[in-house]
């Protein structure tokens, strides 16, 4: 299937079934899927891929990180070196009741009761599409893998259960970005939460102030003395949650934050979370409390080489469907600072990158997709099938 570049520029696929693709979505989004509650949706879409002729299995990842529902990976027989698409199951709250509206101007909105659900199954809808083009046209593929995982939006959970020996393929997709179809993502952060506990000593406020040790003043200096927002350009430092205390007349003797980091650069993450235990071990011992600190990286930075197969292929992929990239918008290969499933594929050593799948808003109640971009997302899957 390795074709060379006038080949490949000769080959144009064919357009996808907007009306159907639009039912499927509008279908998908009304089944109730937020995280770890997948099994309704994923029952839907093992019969789905079974009807397309795929092999078809269900993982355990729902045992092991107590969900309703395993991760769904299928295979599609080809010619040629195997090629690995993905999409996650799951949705952020709110996401009960959720309902598709179509516009005339191919909008699809959601109720504005909970989010709509492109995220992700836009990506999802794409790829089923994408080989329906491929069947119905008796078009020569590659072997196609397909990982549909739980548990996404809880910082990959699913994916980061998900046994990747059963994976061939050296090459993915994960249809999975924000913003119109064309664009991928080659570079995502490592993201560490850390929770730190600072204990003190509790005395009354009003009578003995002097014996106590006020955990909350404790945190107030050490946050005074650390950088947040935008730390660098490459580098984001947030704290996001605050507690402590139990009343106003007493001195607190215990305060919790949570936090984050996110960089480009692991190393870099790594050392600025140390200087912030660092500097709550230094103002807590100052007042005389103690500090506990836990940390834990849920994703981990990558970049992908825009000279590699799996950008070369997508490059060659929007040829095939007649999409030339508008030089005023620049290059089709962006970054992202959130994280996705690819974190943990690249990580096993699977070379992919993020395709953007038409959704707009996400993790909002303005969620929206187009019609446009769910065909053309659909006619992108099956043109890099078929590279």
């Amino acid at each position: 299937m390795n074709r060379d570049a006038n080949e490949m520029k000769k080959t144009i696929i064919p357009a996808a079934d907007g009306k159907r693709i639009t039912e499927e979505f509008c279908e998908l989004v009304s089944v109730d899927s937020e995280s770890l509650q997948e099994k309704p949706i994923a029952e839907i879409l093992k019969r789905k891929l079974e009807e397309l002729g795929c092999s078809v299995m269900e993982d355990d990842a729902g045992e092991k990180i107590g969900g309703s529902s395993g991760n769904i990976f299928a295979l599609m027989e080809g010619e040629g070196s195997p090629v690995l698409f993905s999409a996650h199951m799951d949705t952020v709250s709110p996401g009960k009741g959720k309902e598709a509206r179509v516009m005339e101007d191919g909008r699809i909105l959601g109720n504005g009761e909970a989010v709509l659900g492109a995220d992700d199954v836009a990506g999802i809808v794409e790829i089923l599409e994408g080989i329906r083009i491929l069947k119905e046209n008796n078009m020569i593929h590659r072997p196609v893998e397909i990982l549909l995982t739980v548990s996404e939006e809880n910082f990959c959970r699913g994916a980061g259960a998900f046994d990747c020996s059963n994976i061939k393929a050296t090459e993915a997709y994960v249809l999975d970005l924000s913003g119109p179809v064309g664009k991928a993502a080659t570079r995502a952060p490592t993201l560490i939460l850390f929770r730190i506990k600072v204990t003190g000593k509790a005395a009354h406020a009003g009578f003995e102030p002097e014996n106590g040790v006020n955990a909350i003043e404790a945190v107030s200096r050490a946050i005074s003395k650390i950088d947040q927002g935008r730390v660098d350009e490459e580098t984001t430092f947030n704290i996001g949650k605050i507690e402590g205390g139990s009343v106003t007349n007493i001195v607190p003797d215990q305060c919790r934050i949570v936090g984050e980091v996110r960089s480009y650069d692991h190393e870099k993450a790594e050392r600025i979370v140390e200087e912030t235990e660092r500097i709550f071990r230094q103002e807590a011992e100052a007042v005389g409390a103690s500090v506990e600190v836990k940390t834990n990286v849920l994703i981990r930075a990558y970049s992908v080489d825009e000279g590699s197969r799996v950008c070369k292929d997508f490059v060659a992929a929007l040829d095939m469907i007649d999409e030339d990239p508008d030089p005023s918008e620049g290059s089709v290969f962006v970054s992202t600072f959130g994280g996705s499933d690819n974190n943990i594929l690249k990580t096993r050593g699977i070379n992919g990158i993020v395709l953007s799948c038409g959704m707009y808003n996400v993790h909002s109640k303005e969620e929206y997709t187009t019609v446009e971009d769910l065909e053309k997302g659909a006619r992108l899957v099956a043109a890099l099938c078929c590279l």
